[in-house]
């Protein structure tokens, strides 16, 4: 006992200013994961498979939920596929889809856990916008599908193709150089869609800025992505020879590393 009669053992802070508090409630995970570089940073090429062992790591945190949300989003797509028109529904959904996972990864990062509603947060956050990425994904990869078809077929072979008329067969290599020209074309409309939805999610940007950001980000980092590129074909192959029951695990491990190389590039 202490000259005031209180047994010192039972003081707490409010007591005692010096006496460090017992528990703490845990402080909400914040909107953003970290401070938005106003410049992309650029990366070494090694970190192109670092970003797919990260991915790994995150994977490994939640096995089983991963591959029960990849379940999901493959039947999702097998269904939506099967409709005329209502398939053109999954590519706008993608980044919705995305970003609800990137928030899935977050979560995962901070000891939170993952949860199968995390496939679905995007529609409670910042949907409109992720919305718009995928509408303006979806309109740039069908320019510039339908701009080459009309090249390599001709105008009115293009439109004959389209309202139910088979045009003459084309030459196998003008179809060959046609699909190539078409493939690469499409590099910078996936480049400015890849990083879109966390910088939408995490960040509050438009649609617009997100993939601006985005591009400018991937264009920093050609040679890590050619790396994580060449080491994704190799995985991918993998994967696919048990029966393609490989990819319910190289597809988190893929939007596991996507998450990792956004905050390599994107976060101080």
């Amino acid at each position: 006992m202490d000259t005031t009669g209180r047994d010192p053992s039972s003081n707490d802070a409010s007591h005692n200013p010096f006496q460090a508090p017992r528990s703490r409630v845990a402080d909400p995970i914040p909107e953003n994961s970290g401070v938005l570089l106003e410049k992309p940073n650029r990366n070494d090429a090694g970190r192109g498979w670092t970003w797919l062992s990260e991915g790994w790591g995150l994977f490994k945190e939640a096995p089983g939920t991963w591959i029960g949300i990849v379940v999901v989003m493959l039947l999702l797509g097998i269904v939506l596929n099967l409709i005329p028109f209502v398939n053109l529904l999954f590519s706008l959904a993608y980044p919705v889809l995305f970003g609800g996972l990137m928030l899935g990864c977050r979560s995962l990062e901070q000891g939170q856990g993952l949860a199968f509603g995390h496939l679905f947060a995007g529609f409670q956050s910042r949907f409109a916008t992720l919305l718009l990425v995928g509408l303006l994904y979806l309109l740039g990869s069908a320019v510039i599908g339908f701009g080459v078809f009309a090249v390599a077929l001709g105008a009115s072979g293009a439109v004959g193709f389209l309202s139910g008329t088979p045009p003459e067969a084309p030459d196998l290599m003008v179809l060959l150089l046609a699909v190539l020209v078409m493939m690469a074309l499409l590099v910078p409309v996936m480049m400015a869609v890849w990083f879109a939805p966390a910088l939408v999610v995490f960040h509050d940007k438009g649609a617009l800025e997100a993939m601006g950001l985005s591009f400018r980000g991937c264009l920093r980092n050609i040679m890590p992505f050619l790396v994580y590129g060449i080491a994704g074909m190799v995985l991918g192959f993998l994967a696919t020879i048990p029966l393609a029951l490989g990819w319910l695990i190289l597809m988190p491990v893929f939007i596991g590393s996507t998450y990792k190389a956004y905050k390599d590039i994107f976060i101080a």
